[in-house]
């Protein structure tokens, strides 16, 4: 496992609870606006020092008294295929685990789910499943990210969706769309302002983000379709 970064205390990537974040390295998508390229482009990656395996549960084992949790995210953790034997280890030290997805790989958050593994997952909406824009791998992954989708709506366990809200890839009624879709009487949906720095693509660099007026906006129009659907 590429464990590239660890945040040793987070009070927010967890609902709820005290925890600790892991960024396992590598990605299957190259989102133009994602500002974690480091994580995801290879020539980056090895640039990048890395935490070996041993010295990560050490830190664990140290922390028990504290920490409530811990989240995996990325990159895609879900695209490592040891990535139930690193969760298990995670959970014998008796930790709730976090997963942050893209939906990309919906055979492992099945798997995962079915050995009780994970305790809360939170899956990147990257837009309505007819987004066209060529610089999304949205139309490659169809199918997989729609049985993520239902997978964590009949899974039983806390989850939520969010989407990352982007000028020249996003519009309103694109969250109609991911509305429609998405949503359920036990459904979380976020919507995430974009942050235009140290982007995939530099162009993204340059954008301006939506005015948090425009998305409350968004965030009105698709509150009836949710249980819960805020700003973040």
């Amino acid at each position: 496992m590429l464990i590239a970064g660890l945040q040793k205390l987070t009070l927010i990537d967890y609902p709820g609870k005290i925890a600790a974040t892991i960024f396992l390295a590598g990605c299957d998508f190259r989102c133009p606006f994602c500002y974690n390229r480091e994580l995801v482009l290879p020539k980056e990656i090895k640039k990048r020092a890395t935490i070996p395996e041993k010295e990560f549960f050490k830190f664990l084992k140290s922390k028990q008294e504290l920490l409530e949790g811990i989240v995996i995210t990325g990159g895609e953790p879900c695209i490592n295929k040891d990535l139930p034997k690193f969760v298990r280890k995670i959970k014998k030290l008796g930790y709730p685990v976090k997963i942050d997805t893209n939906g990309s790989n919906p055979r492992m958050l099945k798997d995962l789910i079915s050995k009780r593994l994970i305790d809360y997952v939170a899956m990147d909406i990257k837009g309505p499943l007819g987004l066209k824009n060529p610089k999304y791998q949205i139309q490659k992954y169809k199918n997989e990210i729609k049985k993520s989708v239902e997978i964590l709506k009949n899974s039983g366990i806390d989850f939520e969706f969010r989407t990352t809200v982007v000028p020249t890839i996003h519009e309103k009624k694109d969250f109609l769309e991911i509305a429609k879709w998405i949503g359920g009487p036990n459904v979380k949906y976020y919507l995430q302002n974009f942050r235009p720095e140290k982007t995939i693509d530099p162009k993204f660099e340059k954008i301006k983000p939506y005015s948090e007026k425009y998305l409350s906006e968004i965030q009105k129009a698709i509150s009836p379709f949710f249980e819960v659907c805020q700003l973040r």
